[in-house]
């Protein structure tokens, strides 16, 4: 008896910051070809990220055609460059985690609009620095300066609080504020081995990358198994554990890579191009 081959790949869900982009922020002219080659095989492609819609929107429009999106870690999906689904923080939820932070020293930046807007409001007392200064800097545009984030919160729409820092800074964080929202809140964890930065995104309590995927799945009736995802980071875990084909990339956080899942060459090795070319084009082509 033949061994049975594995489920034809039908969807690609991929993170974008340190696995489809390399560290110089473009796709490479490889994994650019390999997707527009899977996409013209009929596989689905979205991509998967904590970023905000005027982030994300541009890598999309890159690749070309109508690339649906999962934004902030699942809150947000975008089909046909409009929001389907929201999961928006409940402002409750969101100012406890600003109080939260302050007791430990550290202000929240607060992402707001259910319609992907992406405004950021900044208290005017914070002084970001590192990878958020940076982060701001960039989405100038889209920041607004407050007096108070909690003042600020009403009539607004909040998405997620997002805190950042030193490893150590949101290692002491992380604590208080996981047990101080209990189950108001989802909190989500981005690490950057080589800057030693790290993120947490206070989100709604049932968003994830695993759960937005499995909204597409079920749209275009696609199963777990027929799914590859590929990232490289602790907010893609979830993910990559529930796809049929799960891969993390070679530039993740070394604790991440020890937790069984394959690991890919890294984003300036054209990981997500090897992926395609080995578990997509091969498999799908021996099942004819």
């Amino acid at each position: 008896m033949k061994p049975a081959l594995p489920p034809r790949v039908r969807l690609l869900a991929v993170d974008i910051d340190g696995t489809l982009l390399r560290s110089d922020k473009t796709v490479s002219p490889r994994t650019r070809a390999a997707i527009d080659s899977a996409r013209a095989a009929g596989v689905r492609v979205v991509l998967v990220t904590g970023r905000r819609y005027p982030s994300a929107r541009p890598v999309a429009e890159e690749l070309g055609g109508d690339v649906p999106l999962v934004l902030h870690n699942g809150a947000l999906v975008v089909l046909g460059g409009r929001v389907v689904r929201c999961r928006p923080l409940p402002a409750e939820a969101a100012g406890r985690a600003i109080l939260l932070g302050r007791e430990a020293g550290v202000e929240g930046v607060l992402h707001c609009g259910a319609r992907g807007e992406g405004r950021l409001l900044v208290a005017a007392s914070s002084r970001p620095a590192g990878l958020v200064a940076y982060y701001l800097e960039r989405a100038r545009p889209h920041v607004v300066v407050v007096e108070d984030l909690l003042a600020a919160l009403e009539g607004e729409e909040p998405i997620q609080v997002m805190f950042g820092g030193t490893r150590e800074e949101m290692d002491v964080l992380l604590p208080p504020l996981a047990a101080g929202l209990g189950g108001s809140a989802r909190i989500e964890r981005t690490v950057y081995p080589a800057t030693g930065v790290v993120l947490l995104d206070v989100l709604e309590p049932t968003v994830g990358k695993a759960e937005a995927v499995a909204f597409l799945q079920v749209i275009w009736g696609i199963a777990p198994e027929e799914t590859l995802a590929i990232g490289d980071n602790w907010n893609d875990h979830e993910m990559l554990s529930r796809a049929g084909r799960g891969f993390v990339m070679g530039n993740a956080d070394p604790d991440l890579q020890q937790l069984g899942l394959p690991i890919l060459p890294t984003n300036d090795e054209d990981g997500v191009a090897v992926a395609l070319e080995r578990y997509v084009f091969g498999a799908n082509e021996k099942r004819g």
